[in-house]
């Protein structure tokens, strides 16, 4: 009887250690949904362009002229066109061309048929011609067509970009100005062009004659004066 008693004592005991070494539940590891999809956010390709600025006699039948080249101007390398019109003068003409070969492009440039055209279309100036890398572009839609363009020259283009880009585009935009787009020259590339959409033209004239804007010009090693051209996009 008392070998029986210790036999099932130690039944007893090997039951209870069994039951305490048992794993402990844990909380089940919820697991990511698979079937939503996630945004992707397009990655920005750099792109070549060129930029004319001029002068002539009637915008309206420049316009008309320039609209009936265009299989012309896509088939010396031109892909896209924007035209801007002049703020302060209304004579002149801003055009955004996206290039799609960059040797078809500068050659037409200087043909004597291009200059033909212009002659036709009444352009009265010696055209402003820059071939440059965007490396930068909104091109998301707003209201705002009214546009500023700063173009200048900096002593090193990477301590230029770090002032600018510590500015930020909040201050930018207190002042009316919406970063838009921003180009080197692929002649000099420390010369910058910058485009902004304009939400407030009264602020964003008393930027630009601001002593604080003429410092942070300064900090950032703009080495000449700015060119700086008002217009407005017309197509």
């Amino acid at each position: 009887m008392k070998q029986i008693a210790n036999v099932f004592t130690a039944l007893l005991v090997l039951l209870l250690v069994s039951c305490n070494n048992k794993p402990k539940e844990t909380a089940e590891t919820p697991v990511a949904d698979t079937t939503k999809p996630v945004a992707v956010v397009p990655v920005f390709t750099p792109y070549k362009a060129m930029i004319i600025q001029h002068t002539v006699k009637d915008f309206d039948k420049w316009m008309t002229a320039f609209n009936g080249h265009d299989s012309i101007r896509k088939v010396n390398g031109f892909t896209d066109a924007s035209v801007g019109r002049g703020l302060d003068n209304d004579k002149l003409v801003v055009v955004y061309n996206v290039i799609g070969d960059l040797a078809k492009a500068k050659d037409f440039s200087a043909s004597a048929n291009l200059k033909e055209v212009m002659k036709k279309a009444g352009v009265n100036s010696a055209p402003s011609i820059s071939f440059v890398e965007v490396i930068r572009d909104d091109t998301t839609t707003i209201p705002q067509q009214e546009r500023i363009m700063v173009t200048h020259h900096v002593k090193d283009f990477d301590a230029w970009l770090k002032v600018y880009d510590s500015e930020g585009l909040a201050a930018r935009a207190a002042n009316g100005m919406v970063d838009r787009g921003m180009t080197r020259s692929l002649d000099d590339p420390n010369t910058v062009s910058l485009l902004f959409a304009i939400t407030d033209m009264a602020k964003v004239k008393a930027r630009l004659a601001s002593p604080e804007m003429k410092k942070v010009m300064t900090d950032a090693g703009v080495d000449g004066p700015p060119q700086i051209t008002f217009f407005k996009w017309m197509n």
